[in-house]
């Protein structure tokens, strides 16, 4: 079986070799990785992992009429990896497939659901936990304090990343789903949560959230380190964003991620393979030096944002604001009614996705 992970990245070759890690441990064959306008050696970077046969880089660079992730797709959509690939998943480096199911693997996840074509990975979103100062240390270890289930609002608590089987059925690539159904092949498909349940049939053609107040992270979750350090979260809102050409992050962004209300260590399972697929990277010379120069990069970038007032006031403001608080029920069915009220589908769709 291969299985390909597409990604698109700008400036953020300090957390690659720790994402490209952790996928190969839980069974990705395939990574066909985008770059755009990088300052900080991730280009270069790219460039060693494809020479030493770690994955496939090609740069995405600009103008983009609807912005780089989506260019980027539309080039994956054209490439050999995709025709050659069993299934496919879309995502971006901040998030982590988690598997829960047999031994943690891609293997043992499709062996619980072997009639499922498409498999919706619902966010677990992991909020900053207090940390002010980046430091080079994986991710996955810093962050433990994440989102509780059954979330009604923010919607985005139920967004998901889109596993799907390689048969055809859709035509185009997409940021959260594929899109441009092959409408002869929809009777046949099947759409599942991350528990194994079987979702509606309009899922075949659209929709970006599971069930709202559900918890579908039964065999799957997808752990989303939207935010990590308030330094790095600074240098996050100086990238942009991926999928949209001008689009900065702000405050709202982050009060709508920050939910520290549970532990969840379940990815710890993965914490020796990954360290040792880290460790073998790393091995190499050229990769160890493009790393520590990455992370030099990264607090000398910070040490420049920090002479701009409205950079310095954003670090102000998050050091300033508490970790979210779910809201009560009552509050989130009412944030639901008015959602229902103001449009006929049940939750908003992104035109972006």
């Amino acid at each position: 079986m291969r299985a390909l992970a597409i990604l698109t990245v700008k400036n953020e070759a300090a957390f690659l070799l720790e994402w490209l890690a952790h996928h190969r441990a839980v069974g990705f064959t395939d990574f066909l990785v985008f770059s755009n306008d990088c300052s900080d050696g991730t280009d270069a970077m790219l460039d060693r992992l494809q020479d030493l046969g770690q994955l496939t880089h090609l740069r995405n660079p600009g103008p983009w009429s609807e912005g780089p992730q989506w260019a980027a797709l539309k080039t994956a959509e054209r490439h050999p990896l995709l025709a050659a690939a069993d299934w496919v998943l879309v995502f971006d480096i901040d998030e982590f497939v988690n598997i829960h199911v047999g031994d943690g693997t891609l293997g043992a996840l499709l062996a619980a659901l072997p009639e499922a074509d498409a498999i919706a990975l619902t966010w677990r979103m992991f909020g900053n936990g207090g940390l002010v100062d980046y430091v080079d240390r994986p991710v996955t270890e810093q962050f433990s304090r994440a989102a509780p289930p059954g979330m009604l609002w923010p919607w985005r608590a139920s967004l998901f990343k889109t596993l799907f089987r390689n048969t055809g059925a859709y035509r185009k690539l997409g940021v959260h789903r594929p899109r441009a159904p092959v409408e002869a092949r929809m009777e046949a498909i099947r759409w599942v949560d991350g528990s194994g349940r079987s979702l509606p049939e309009r899922y075949r053609r659209q929709g970006l959230f599971t069930p709202l107040g559900e918890t579908p992270w039964g065999l799957v979750q997808l752990n989303h380190y939207a935010l990590g350090a308030m330094q790095s979260y600074v240098l996050k809102c100086d990238r942009g964003r991926a999928n949209r050409e001008a689009s900065a992050f702000d405050i709202s962004y982050w009060v709508e991620r920050n939910f520290c209300t549970e532990e969840d260590r379940s990815i710890a399972r993965y914490a020796t393979a990954t360290a040792a697929g880290m460790a073998k990277l790393r091995a190499d010379p050229l990769l160890e030096r493009l790393h520590h120069a990455a992370v030099a990069w990264r607090r000398a970038r910070l040490v420049e944002l920090m002479r701009d007032e409205p950079f310095r006031a954003l670090f102000g403001r998050l050091m300033l604001t508490p970790p979210s608080r779910p809201l009560p029920p009552p509050l989130a069915a009412r944030m639901r009614a008015l959602a229902l009220a103001a449009a006929a589908r049940p939750v908003p769709q992104d035109p972006h996705a």
